[in-house]
């Protein structure tokens, strides 16, 4: 069922069959749509981190030979998850709420907070991605202007740093455009229009 409190289409089975339900995330917008046929990607890449790791601790513990890679893959591949994550938990309705205050007011009252919450979320990450500009426009070019990625310094010396940093703007600047359709939609949504969601305001326009 679609509405502020979640997003999210439960398939049930018929009279008799097993009563499990599946659970199916629905997009907020347009753009978030994007973003959910690329959650198996990312979860796949915590089964290839938990891997690693065994393989690390296998290598290190039982043939005293560690690698000088799994590392620095497992904290890259974690870092793009999270970052991930953040998106695609806003774009799917999935974050975190507190609503001792939420849903103590009246739907008007509501709406009015969905569109500054949103509008906030929006501003926060406008400036986090202006500062994550800086960042990955120095681990892309040097002083001089050359390209040159940022490695890490180690024996290893994989780009990682680079791309890590070029994926947290794109990501932070990805969020920034939900928390803007999300705030057109609650101001385009009805005070007492509480079961439709974002998506369905933005589909009716």
């Amino acid at each position: 069922m679609a509405g502020p409190a979640g997003n999210a289409r439960r398939i049930g089975m018929a009279s008799g069959d097993n009563p499990r339900e599946e659970v199916r995330d629905e997009a907020n917008d347009t753009l978030s749509r994007l973003l959910i046929p690329l959650a198996p990607v990312f979860a796949a890449a915590f089964l290839l981190i938990t891997a690693f790791t065994f393989y690390e601790v296998v290598m290190r513990y039982v043939f005293n030979a560690p690698t000088i890679w799994v590392h620095e893959t497992t904290t890259a591949l974690t870092a793009l998850c999270f970052a991930f994550g953040g998106a695609y938990c806003l774009g799917t309705n999935r974050h975190i709420r507190v609503v001792l205050i939420y849903d103590s007011v009246s739907q008007r009252v509501r709406r009015l907070l969905d569109v500054a919450i949103s509008l906030v979320g929006a501003a926060a990450c406008a400036l986090m991605a202006w500062a994550a500009w800086n960042f990955a426009y120095k681990a892309f070019f040097t002083p001089t202007g050359q390209m040159h990625l940022e490695t890490s310094g180690s024996a290893w010396n994989p780009p990682t740093p680079a791309i890590v940093k070029a994926v947290l703007f794109l990501i932070l600047c990805v969020m920034c455009i939900q928390f803007l359709l999300q705030a057109i939609a609650h101001l385009r949504r009805k005070p007492t229009d509480e079961n439709r969601s974002p998506e369905q305001e933005l589909g009716d326009a």
